[in-house]
């Protein structure tokens, strides 16, 4: 996987969603360097990392062992961990493997998987026909499409600047690398963390944002098990809280990674 470091001080490893890169956390690597070492990456199938056309290279628990390599080969024993989304879930996945390797999780609109068998082969399904549809019509429709889903909507807020960049950083990604990765860590692919939960004992940050009803919920219920976990909800904001409402969530973060 393609990463970029930052900072020297306590190592902070940011894993960013699905059509992003690392670039996603740029206006915030700056200020998280102050205090951390901020390492950022670019997940299998996006950015600039190279792109296998093996699919179990794709799969949660391989690419959660590169993580934990690329943390090795950087001599950071423990580190915290910030996952958005699909990050998220990679994030939620990772800790719960390898607790004792995080000090500190923060999960912004993210989610252990789906509970059911059932839920996740309807899920498969979806998934692999979304990863055709990119395979057949190409980055650029699958990008008007992928902006055109309700989870956006509040994303209407932001400056046409602020769109047009995003659009152009998804852009960057290309079609054989997101069906791979929908293919091989897509939802219904996850395997459940759901059971895990009450294990989780390290403190957790659940982000989400105000208008984002189901990723809300999902929170909720989530603080429910984990024995450590803080629900915080962001005024102002839908799924992508860190686009939306910037400030706040770099306020959020920071005073909990201080503590």
């Amino acid at each position: 996987m393609n990463y970029s470091i930052n900072g020297n001080g306590s190592p902070l490893l940011l894993l960013h969603g699905f059509t992003g890169s690392l670039n996603n956390w740029e206006p915030f690597v700056p200020m998280l360097a102050k205090k951390h070492t901020v390492i950022t990456v670019d997940l299998p199938g996006h950015g600039q990392s190279s792109h296998s056309t093996v699919l179990e290279n794709y799969r949660m628990e391989a690419v959660s062992d590169n993580l934990l390599g690329i943390m090795d080969d950087l001599d950071h024993h423990t580190f915290d961990l910030l996952g958005y989304s699909m990050g998220g879930r990679l994030a939620l996945y990772t800790a719960v493997r390898f607790p004792k390797r995080i000090k500190r999780l923060v999960l912004e609109s993210a989610s252990p998987g789906l509970k059911t068998a059932e839920e996740r082969q309807d899920r498969i399904r979806t998934d692999n026909m979304l990863a055709d549809r990119i395979e057949r019509d190409g980055i650029e429709s699958f990008v008007n499409f992928w902006e055109s889903i309700s989870l956006w909507e509040s994303q209407a807020q932001l400056s046409a600047s602020s769109k047009n960049h995003l659009r152009q950083l998804r852009l960057t990604n290309n079609e054989a690398g997101l069906a791979l990765s929908l293919r091989g860590m897509g939802t219904g692919q996850q395997p459940s963390q759901w059971t895990y939960l009450p294990q989780l004992s390290l403190p957790t940050l659940l982000l989400t944002g105000e208008f984002d009803t189901k990723f809300k919920n999902i929170a909720a219920e989530m603080q429910t098990l984990i024995p450590n976990a803080t629900h915080q909800i962001i005024a102002g904001a839908g799924h992508t809280i860190h686009l939306e409402q910037p400030e706040a969530w770099f306020n959020t973060v920071s005073t909990f990674l201080s503590m």
